[in-house]
């Protein structure tokens, strides 16, 4: 082999070693460009699964919250109905016992308190009247007795209406049957006479 031909082999070689050089470094290039792309990814899968998670908790810290206002809202109402039923639990043994209270009443009006053979009677009657209604207002229970009073049409019911020059218009002159009332409700209005203005005469009070 001549010299020329010798030199010419060794430049192809070189040359191919070189192309092949280049090969090699274009894919480990390629591997690496790979690499990141499937770190890039990676790195975007996991953020987008941390704010999926962050949006779960945020969803279970409301309805958590949710769930405490519920119980909370329950647990309030609860208590505002056992409190009503224990106020209001009387109202029908009221309602039943205000009759006895009442008979008991008209018989002390109507005794003869000078007379001695009913006179420990009497007695004994209003003694029980007292401890009977002392009982029944320490559970709420309170006598409407509005003699003198301004009408009031939610605790007052009028049963007639009479002129006096005596008596401020509107103001009750006579309580012909005494009113309850339970805990603030109403039992049984006071059944009253209201005056109004006399014939003639002028009301100039303000």
């Amino acid at each position: 082999m001549s010299n020329k031909e010798k030199k010419v082999q060794d430049e192809q070689l070189q040359q191919e070693t070189v192309e092949a050089a280049e090969t090699e470094s274009a894919e480990e290039e390629v591997v690496e460009m790979t690499e990141q792309e499937l770190q890039a990814a990676r790195i975007a899968e996991l953020e987008a699964a941390l704010l999926t998670s962050e949006a779960k908790v945020k969803e279970q810290q409301e309805s958590v919250l949710r769930a405490r206002a519920d119980v909370e809202n329950m647990r309030r109402r609860s208590e505002q109905e056992i409190d009503k039923a224990r106020k209001f639990a009387l109202n029908k043994f009221a309602e039943e016992l205000l009759p006895v209270i009442d008979n008991m009443e008209r018989a002390i009006e109507m005794a003869d308190k000078n007379d001695e053979a009913t006179k420990s009677m009497i007695e004994g009657v209003e003694l029980t009247l007292k401890t009977m209604t002392d009982t029944v207002g320490k559970f709420g229970l309170k006598q409407i007795n509005p003699e003198g009073e301004a009408f009031n049409p939610e605790f007052h019911q009028a049963m007639s209406i009479q002129e006096s020059a005596d008596h401020e218009p509107n103001t009750v002159m006579l309580v012909m049957q005494k009113g309850y009332e339970l805990n603030g409700r109403v039992v049984r209005p006071a059944m009253v006479m209201v005056s109004k203005a006399a014939a003639g005469n002028v009301n100039t009070k303000a």
